[in-house]
């Protein structure tokens, strides 16, 4: 584990690098050809932003490595990146209630999480929906099933073009979620579906996934400072408390 993330959301955010508009600019400085991203970054960003405000979830997709990447967003955004996310205090004295004895224990190892579900995960379901129905509709099962209006649905394709992708964003906007793409190449029949397309400028496979992992890793940053910059008194893992709330 990183000693950075012993520091203290307060002390941290007395350093301009941790707003999430310091982070976008970062990622640009290092990967310059993600310039012409940039607003379907930050768009994305405020999309999912929203989404977690208003009590909403994010769901992914995608195939081979980029059913990995959804894999790897979630564990960005369910458990602490790169800032601590101990509980709240009202939550923290909630379990107290009813676990005297053990609240602390359970507090400290308790983070707060942004709700995020990769949808290749399903083993069961997986083999057989895609035995039993049609493959091509695995994921739009999924998002028909687990999204309500006002989640969003962020699908992977390196070519923009994968048919069970293409399938679950139609179903998502049919029921209300928003979409966003994580593509490359050209953008393929994402570009036309999506709310938002953030198209990697790279044609190859390889080459659009290797630039897929700093924008992931830069959303997920992004999202998790400005949401930890709004805790409350709390325990840490160390047995400390936090006080770092400020104002929306």
């Amino acid at each position: 584990m990183s000693n950075e993330k012993h520091i203290s959301n307060e002390n941290k955010y007395n350093n301009y690098k941790y707003l999430p508009e310091k982070i976008l600019e970062d990622l640009l400085d290092k990967y310059g050809n993600l310039e012409a991203c940039k607003s379907d970054i930050w768009d994305s960003f405020v999309i999912i932003r929203d989404c977690f405000a208003s009590g909403g979830k994010l769901l992914l997709c995608g195939n081979g490595g980029s059913a990995a990447d959804c894999e790897h967003i979630v564990g960005e955004l369910m458990k602490s990146f790169l800032l601590e996310r101990p509980l709240e205090e009202v939550e923290s004295q909630k379990i107290k209630a009813y676990f005297p004895d053990e609240w602390e224990y359970l507090s400290r190892y308790l983070q707060k999480a942004l709700p995020a579900i990769s949808l290749v995960s399903l083993i069961s379901l997986s083999t057989a929906y895609t035995n039993d129905v049609n493959p091509d509709m695995l994921f739009a099962q999924q998002v028909y099933g687990y999204g309500k209006e006002g989640d969003v649905l962020l699908g992977i394709s390196t070519s923009g073009n994968s048919k069970n992708v293409i399938n679950a964003l139609k179903i998502a906007r049919v029921f209300g979620l928003k979409t966003i793409g994580l593509t490359g190449k050209d953008g393929g029949k994402m570009k036309d579906i999506c709310d938002v397309t953030i198209i990697a400028p790279a044609s190859s496979t390889h080459e659009v996934q290797e630039l897929h992992l700093p924008i992931y890793h830069a959303l997920c940053a992004m999202l998790e400072a400005h949401f930890s910059r709004f805790t409350t008194h709390c325990i840490r893992r160390d047995g400390s408390c936090a006080s770092s709330t400020q104002s929306r």
